[in-house]
């Protein structure tokens, strides 16, 4: 066993993290980062050091998982909430408040969202409740403090922070109203008792987390999920989890950008079929690409590490430039390279993911491509290009279904550009 290998079981046994749905790169990254901090000399050492101290295993967790939320995140998700919440709430006659769950909640940003469209809906603080719960203790401790910075706040459409924010130096401090409706906690989706003895949730939020995960974990958490919905509830997840909910006997509500389903008239759930890699048309203009190399781990010496150096925005540019030029000539081995190189260095993009899934659909690996497109889909769920090779790949394993879903995501993604492009 080598080194990587140790650090990928033990981030899969203690989050359940698939290292091929992030790639070793970024766990690598963030090992190289623990070392320095705890002034491990080796991989080896550092490895003595984090099998020895529960607060050290934290801190990698916590280097892995960079969150990556802002408020209102998905706004149909939240629009969609707020018509069902008011629904659900007639059918029960207001007997009882609404139960919704955030999970994982990272720092905050969708559990507070989540009470904002409520109480935007008209909804009293009596109907309703909310729980935020996340593996991180340092993102559940910013959740409880909620001050927020500019990058919280994303897109166009920010009114909502005159209504339920306070600004606060340079940042904005969440109204109590808002704060009191929200319970945050610690907690670990592949615990089996997680939240054990509590009622089911009326809705929950549990988005861009399954991806990360292995077929059988995803099986694992997903269980886990139903217990914890309702039996008339509805389940929100991510762009790139819906093909995955199909399967497991789901189905979608029926409103676009939702990402919103539920059991009710669900078929039984569909065996996941073998896989059988099926060839796709080569892109262009990749041509003849040589076999990728095999890939070196920068942390299996025993060799002192140091801090990457810090790298401006001009360079970055450059970097990105450089990979497209790699991929466009046709040199796949330095293309991925490059690609894996930036990737160790810096916070990753949709793009980097997205010519990394190209060079392996060009090399044959289709599962390793569906992976770097979920991945690039995560970060920009309307990335046109990752929706159409993903669904392609999903059509030539006889997913019909995803396939479609993901073509009309990207037609509709299409039609958005085309009506901004007339304005």
């Amino acid at each position: 066993m080598n080194s990587d290998q140790r650090f990928f079981d033990f981030l899969k046994e203690r989050i359940g993290l698939d290292v091929t749905s992030v790639g070793p790169a970024i766990i690598e990254r963030a090992v190289r980062q623990r070392c320095i901090a705890s002034q491990a000399p080796s991989a080896d050492e550092y490895w003595r050091t984090l099998q020895g101290s529960r607060d050290e295993q934290q801190a990698l967790i916590e280097a892995v998982i960079v969150p990556e939320t802002w408020f209102f995140r998905y706004p149909e998700s939240f629009a969609t909430l707020a018509k069902l919440a008011s629904k659900r709430l007639a059918e029960i006659n207001n007997l009882r408040a609404l139960r919704i769950l955030s999970l994982p909640c990272s720092t905050g940003e969708e559990p507070y969202s989540i009470a904002m469209a409520l109480f935007d809906a008209g909804l009293q603080p009596h109907q309703f409740k909310v729980d935020g719960m996340d593996v991180s203790p340092l993102s559940v401790e910013k959740a409880r403090r909620a001050l927020y910075g500019k990058n919280s706040f994303r897109g166009d459409d920010i009114v909502f922070r005159d209504r339920h924010f306070i600004a606060e130096g340079e940042g904005y401090r969440l109204h109590p109203r808002v704060l009191e409706q929200v319970r945050l906690q610690v907690g670990n989706v592949l615990d089996p008792d997680l939240l054990a003895g509590e009622p089911p949730f009326d809705f929950v939020f549990c988005r861009n987390l399954l991806i990360y995960f292995d077929q059988p974990t995803q099986k694992q958490v997903f269980e886990v999920l139903k217990c914890l919905t309702h039996v008339d509830g509805v389940l929100f997840i991510g762009p790139a989890e819906g093909s995955l909910l199909g399967r497991l006997g789901m189905r979608s509500i029926g409103i676009a950008q939702s990402f919103a389903f539920s059991r009710q008239g669900a078929p039984d759930p569909e065996p996941l079929p073998a896989f059988v890699p099926a060839p796709l048309p080569v892109p262009q203009p990749l041509r003849n690409p040589p076999p990728a190399p095999a890939r070196s781990r920068p942390f299996a010496r025993v060799v002192p590490l140091q801090p990457a150096p810090a790298i401006s925005g001009a360079e970055t540019a450059v970097l990105l430039a450089n990979i497209a030029a790699l991929a466009d000539e046709g040199k796949s081995a330095e293309a991925r390279a490059a690609c894996e190189s930036y990737l160790r260095s810096h916070e990753p993009v949709a793009q980097v993911f997205y010519w990394l899934g190209l060079l392996s659909d060009v090399a044959g690996n289709t599962l390793e491509a569906q992976g770097f497109y979920r991945k690039a889909l995560y970060l920009e769920p309307q990335h046109p290009e990752a929706l159409m090779h993903l669904a392609a790949l999903l059509q030539a394993q006889g997913d019909a279904m995803g396939a479609r879903r993901l073509q009309e995501r990207a037609a509709r993604s299409g039609r958005a550009v085309d009506s901004e492009r007339k304005r």
